[in-house]
């Protein structure tokens, strides 16, 4: 008779649970102890295979995330672009426009005045053109 036993989960599995998760909770505080703790792995690990996998750390990752939820915020009309900043983690309207510009190469008012085509590419690549 066979029992249902559960396979476990490889890397890939692991680390795509924490990228889900890091999208469904960016508005709360996302930390290596939390994330490994989905993943199942302990914090040291976690680091290693999370940026030997995923190609950077899991700080640059959550903040790469949380600029492209912020640039979509934009892309959708948001007016206040502090209200944006502050919900995508930052203190100042300063610090978050100089993250955005790093990312995208725009500033976020320079971005809000783009066509949605290529704010969208821009969005999709997560990075500079």
């Amino acid at each position: 008779m066979m029992t249902d036993i559960q396979q476990p989960q490889t890397h890939y599995e692991r680390l795509d649970r924490v990228r889900k998760y890091i999208r469904e909770h960016t508005d709360e505080p996302l930390n290596r102890h939390v994330l490994a703790a989905v993943a199942g792995f302990s914090v040291p690990h976690f680091h290693r295979i999370f940026t030997a996998y995923v190609g950077e750390n899991i700080a640059g990752y959550v903040r790469r995330v949380r600029l492209e939820r912020a640039g979509r915020k934009l892309r959708m009309g948001a007016v206040d672009i502090t209200e944006v900043a502050l919900a995508a983690g930052y203190d100042t309207h300063a610090a978050f426009s100089r993250a955005f510009k790093q990312q995208f190469g725009l500033s976020p008012s320079e971005f809000r005045q783009l066509d949605c085509n290529t704010a969208t590419y821009l969005l999709m690549k997560g990075k500079r053109p």
